[in-house]
């Protein structure tokens, strides 16, 4: 059933005009206008195969990102039931960080009307050095997947980034006056 949600994700990347109308058929006018800002800077959008690796890979001319994509009836996702999530969770941080790349995770809320996607990034602490540019401000921006009192992972939907925010953030990002150093006053409300 992942696959349906990989291949959503990947549609409304790609600004595929039939899946924009079917995901945002119940969102409120400013984010279905968000959502169709993807149509100013498209992404090409790969599926990665591989149990451990990212799901999708999204590229465009300023900024790429490896995507696992995760779906649940639950609004939270412990990544302690699944010794594979958190070794997933490891491998992406490090292969990330090697690479100079934003590790994003996208979590569609089954069932949910409106934006039902949220996104979030791992925590790389103070690997966060590394990265420069665009990238660094994207990271900078997203919410991370935060830890249990145990440390073990754990995505709560209401604290991801709507979808539509963050596709508004990076046309607005990709425009020429942009200033990538300051925070969009839309993203974290």
């Amino acid at each position: 059933m992942g696959h349906v949600f990989e291949r959503e994700l990947k549609g409304i990347l790609q600004a595929d005009p039939d899946m924009l109308a079917r995901v945002t058929k119940t969102c409120s006018e400013q984010e279905r206008r968000d959502y169709h800002r993807i149509c100013e800077r498209p992404f090409m959008v790969i599926r990665a195969a591989g149990s451990l690796g990212m799901d999708l890979v999204a590229i465009t001319w300023k900024v790429s990102f490896p995507i696992e994509v995760k779906s649940s009836t639950n609004a939270v996702l412990r990544f302690s039931r699944s010794e594979k999530l958190a070794q997933q969770a490891q491998q992406a941080i490090d292969d990330c960080v090697r690479a100079g790349l934003v590790p994003l995770y996208a979590f569609r809320l089954k069932g949910k009307r409106g934006d039902s996607w949220r996104v979030f990034s791992l925590n790389i602490g103070s690997k966060r050095e590394q990265y420069a540019g665009f990238q660094k401000c994207v990271y900078d921006q997203l919410p991370k997947i935060a830890p249990s009192k145990d440390g073990n992972l754990i995505m709560r939907w209401e604290e991801g980034m709507p979808l539509s925010k963050f596709i508004d953030y990076l046309a607005t990002m990709s425009t020429p006056t942009a200033r990538p150093e300051e925070p969009w006053p839309g993203l974290k409300s």
